[in-house]
């Protein structure tokens, strides 16, 4: 499987476009009328101050302190980039303040602090305290990390939490458990070398410790070898509390019978002689970013019986602090939490360890195209684990709780795991599943309108990010042009460019098209132009004959326009039962609309098929089917012709006996929400339906138009389907994101 690549421009046009940086504020409550203010601000802002003051613990309550973050760093350690600065780091604490929001729901703002003085930074976190619920520390370097942190600890009484440190330990301790439990060891007999005794390192071993390890049992290294007691050279505080009575003096002495390895140091640290000497059943976690001490190859070359992690999403077992941090936060802000200790962090790599010996979900193996389950290969779970958000802060709250870190005790914890369920947005999954799903397939995807600039972006980005083959249709000097004004000029080469002047196949192309439409008023010369001078009857054809998996048109031409052109080619018209489904994303929730390209006015039996395919598109995108076919009229009233066929189309499924829910006629009030459906008892949804049957192909696109121009939602579609080849058409007005988008559905086959 190819890397993802992509130019220093590109990651430029990330951060620069819709608008600068990666977040932005918006407010929770409505700010429209003069009342809305007065209770916003003066006056009625005085109420919850009182309280407040009188209560501190209230703020809680009153304000957004406890679902608040601050990512703070002085960008003396930023990423492998070194001390960059403080205002050069902020777009790595951007990202992590996102990551928080995306994983957890957390709110977290970035700060960065002008300052290497450890006395002046923690005069600055300590005197922002009030703001927030927690602060998490990030790329600061050692020895200062420690310093820094074990103070705000003493002198804060809400979590103060390094990353860098001890998010990497919570995930390889999960691990370790896991690792252990394979090759039938105890953590308190084995021998565990570490290599690296910066920030992480130290974390590592001292979690370690505290679950069991042995501290003559440990051996640390750094650049200079053994850290041994009575060693001088290159010795700090936190080093010499990991010192032991050793004549060890080297790494390589140190891994002779080794259980454990860890490494939290740099490329190539680890010689293949090295792992043969270990112990059986090794244990190797070579963490060292972007490159591990050891890859996975050379270690299983010599010890086929090594259970191995990186730090690394191309390699099994990857060690990733996503797993951690997000969710230790949930937990602790949950819980009001006065610290993160070391039992919150040991519930919290217990609870990751448990889930990833239990049977993995259907999204999970979907997303990685393979089953994964317990053993060598996966003793972490993966960052997609839809579990992951309910499971582990529990764990975290528990422990919490039990050892007096919680403000507030959570009293139904039951309820507590349920509304961590329905707390993330599943649209972010389903996008996120959808996409590794296309880089495990590999597809080579026909673009079939090279001379759009926006079309090659995409196709340029779809291969750099490892999705599989870009195969453009268009002419040669016209891409390179295009692509050198788009400052893509080095991806020419990348692309396959294909057209009907260069193609050996134009002959078996032309013959299969004169067969399909010989009797349709097409002669030689229809059938000539049709196919060597349209690319979209072209792009076509090379998929009809296998020589592409996917194809992405639309971008240029108005989509019924293109539908037509593709019927020359394939079946893909009403009675054929094709259809064109579009996905609306909105503030968490995802519905499908149907049918928004193919049929202009169904009947109840074409409604039925409509139903019958959005519910093969939901399962594609790993959503339960429940379909609503919607009116401006509920279960017959008021009475109306328009609406009978949406009255009568559940009766024809009831005669075809699906396998998913469906109910209507009823308005989109009656589909969507559960209060609503209340008033309907004998209604057979079960929760609000996630596919809309609309009565025709207008009320389909005017009202996806209304909720993308009204309510800023994110349209995905029309994806076409119920044809037997994967077509995506795309519409006129789509950005470069969009055709990559459908680029990816029509790589996982959706429809």
């Amino acid at each position: 499987m190819s890397k993802p690549k992509f130019t220093r421009e590109e990651a430029l046009a990330f951060h620069l476009e819709p608008s600068p940086g990666k977040w932005e504020v918006q407010a929770t409550v409505p700010m429209t009328t003069q009342r809305d203010l007065s209770l916003a601000y003066s006056p009625g802002v005085a109420v919850p101050c009182e309280e407040i003051a009188k209560n501190p613990e209230l703020a809680y309550d009153y304000t957004n302190k406890g679902n608040l973050v601050a990512v703070i760093s002085n960008g003396t350690a930023v990423l492998g980039l070194g001390n960059l600065g403080a205002l050069g780091s902020k777009p790595v604490m951007e990202g992590k303040s996102v990551l928080f929001k995306r994983f957890a729901d957390v709110n977290s703002i970035d700060i960065e602090l002008d300052t290497e003085d450890p006395d002046a930074f923690c005069q600055a976190v300590k005197l922002m305290g009030p703001t927030f619920g927690g602060i998490n520390l990030e790329d600061i370097k050692a020895p200062e990390c420690f310093i820094i942190e074990q103070r705000l600890k003493e002198e804060m009484d809400i979590p103060v939490f390094h990353d860098d440190q001890h998010g990497t330990a919570v995930i390889c301790a999960a691990g370790l458990i896991n690792a252990l439990k394979i090759s039938g060891k105890k953590i308190e007999d084995c021998k565990i070398v570490l290599n690296g005794a910066g920030a992480a390192g130290i974390a590592c071993l001292e979690l370690i410790k505290s679950m069991g390890a042995r501290h003559e049992n440990c051996i640390m290294c750094d650049t200079k070898g053994v850290i041994y007691q009575g060693r001088t050279e290159g010795m700090n505080q936190w080093k010499s509390a990991h010192a032991v009575k050793t004549e060890l003096r080297t790494l390589e002495e140190a891994m002779v019978g080794a259980d454990v390895f860890l490494g939290v140091s740099a490329k190539g640290a680890v010689t293949q002689e090295m792992v043969q000497g270990m112990a059986d059943n090794p244990v190797i976690f070579a963490m060292a970013n972007p490159d591990p001490e050891i890859t996975p190859e050379e270690a299983h070359e010599v010890r086929p019986d090594a259970i191995v992690a990186t730090g690394r999403s191309d390699y099994p077992n990857q060690v990733n602090n996503v797993l951690g941090f997000p969710y230790l936060f949930r937990g602790a802000l949950d819980i009001h939490a006065r610290a993160i200790n070391d039992q919150m962090k040991i519930a919290c790599a217990e609870a990751l360890a448990e889930l990833a010996r239990e049977d993995v979900p259907d999204e999970v193996a979907l997303a990685y195209g393979k089953n994964l389950s317990f053993g060598r290969d996966y003793i972490i779970p993966t960052p997609f684990d839809p579990r992951l958000i309910h499971r582990i802060p529990t764990a975290v709250a528990r422990a919490g709780m039990d050892t007096g870190a919680a403000r507030r005790p959570i009293i139904d914890m039951h309820a507590y795991e349920e509304s961590l369920k329905s707390r993330m947005d599943p649209t972010a999954n389903i996008l996120r599943s959808i996409n590794a799903r296309a880089r495990a397939a590999q597809a080579r995807m026909i673009f079939a309108e090279g001379d759009d600039p926006r079309v090659l972006r995409a196709a340029v980005m779809y291969q750099r990010s490892g999705l599989g083959k870009a195969l453009v249709v268009g002419r040669e000097s016209d891409v390179k042009t295009k692509l050198e004004a788009a400052g893509l000029g080095d991806a020419v080469r990348e692309l396959e460019i294909v057209n009907a002047a260069n193609t050996r196949h134009l002959s078996t192309y032309k013959e299969f098209l004169y067969e399909r439409l010989q009797r349709k008023g097409y002669d030689r010369q229809d059938i000539h132009r049709l196919a060597a001078r349209d690319r979209h009857v072209f792009a076509a054809l090379m998929l009809a004959h296998g020589h592409g998996d996917g194809l992405i048109t639309g971008a240029t031409r108005k989509s019924a326009h293109v539908l037509e052109l593709i019927n020359h080619v394939f079946d893909a018209d009403a009675k054929n039962g094709a259809v064109g489904v579009t996905a609306v994303l909105n503030k968490g929730r995802i519905v499908l609309i149907s049918d928004t390209l193919v049929h202009e006015w169904p009947d109840e039996n074409d409604l039925a098929t409509i139903a019958e395919r959005c519910a093969d598109v939901a399962r594609h995108l790993g959503l339960d089917p429940r379909v609503a076919f919607v009116s401006f009229s509920t279960f017959g009233y008021p009475v109306s012709e328009r609406a009978e066929k949406m009255h009568i189309a559940p009766k024809v499924l009831d005669k075809r006996g699906v396998d998913f829910e469906y109910e209507g006629e009823m308005t989109v009030d009656v589909a969507l929400n559960t209060k609503a459906q209340e008033a309907y008892p004998f209604q057979r949804l079960s929760g609000p339906a996630n596919i809309l049957v609309v009565p025709a192909r207008h009320s389909a696109s005017i009202s996806v138009k209304l909720m993308q121009e009204m309510a800023g939602a994110t349209v995905i579609g029309p994806i076409l389907a119920g044809i037997d080849n994967s077509i995506q058409i795309c519409s006129t007005n789509s950005t470069a994101n969009d055709i990559l988008n459908m680029a990816v559905l029509a790589a996982c086959k959706v429809g």
